[in-house]
């Protein structure tokens, strides 16, 4: 029974870092291939000469959300995070430029490049709305490390990692949607890419919820 519950306990840890990763599988390999479109002078079209008129944002963003999403899984580890603290904060001192970077970027191709029909309207509502809350996020974590308040640290961290997964989260409503019902119209395409920011951000503060409770100080007598 001891046995059992000491090697359950360290593989229930690395579950969630696990799905995170999975998560973010689909927009990193949809990433590298854009990456690889444009350091290999791909043909130019209408889908994508937007990239090629600008490219170092393009491929800013690719590479930091990339980071910021694949090196960021592993912060969730809470035995990482007690044994092997220095790594926790190092890996920090790479995510929080890279989730930075990341918002940065997607907000400026979001204001300068000239968007496909189908990326007004609405999207661009949403793409400024999530990335100005992970900036937001980000910067409000990192001050709150500096006067070393760990709660809310990890509080705005999880909002604004939550933010930056919306891409992998997008993927599975789009999913999802074509599975169940077809091809989704433009208004639904909008929603649904909508869809992927708020489920996160909703589970993110559930997960702080729940944590702020099991940090509550049991009452006196029980």
């Amino acid at each position: 029974m001891t046995y059992q519950s000491t090697t359950r306990a360290p593989r229930a840890g690395w579950l969630l870092p696990t799905g995170l990763i999975v998560l973010s599988v689909i927009p990193v390999l949809a990433g590298a291939i854009r990456v690889t479109e444009l350091t290999a002078g791909a043909e130019i079209t209408p889908a994508n000469e937007r990239f090629f008129a600008a490219p170092v944002p393009v491929v800013l963003h690719i590479v930091s959300a990339s980071a910021f999403s694949v090196l960021g899984a592993f912060q969730f580890a809470p035995r990482l995070r007690r044994r092997r603290p220095g790594l926790h904060r190092a890996a920090g001192r790479i995510l929080v430029p890279a989730g930075l970077l990341a918002a940065l970027s997607g907000l400026w191709m979001t204001l300068f490049h000239t968007l496909p029909v189908g990326d007004e309207g609405l999207l661009t509502v949403f793409r400024l709305g999530f990335g100005t809350a992970m900036v937001v996020s980000l910067a409000l974590g990192l001050a709150a490390i500096r006067r070393r308040d760990i709660a809310r640290h990890r509080a705005w961290m999880t909002r604004g990692y939550a933010i930056g997964m919306g891409a992998g989260m997008q993927a599975v409503t789009h999913a999802l949607w074509l599975a169940a019902v077809g091809t989704p119209g433009q208004l639904t395409r909008q929603l649904l890419l909508g869809a992927g920011w708020a489920i996160n951000l909703a589970v993110a503060e559930w997960a702080i919820r729940r944590s702020r409770r099991g940090r509550r100080p049991a009452p006196v007598g029980a």
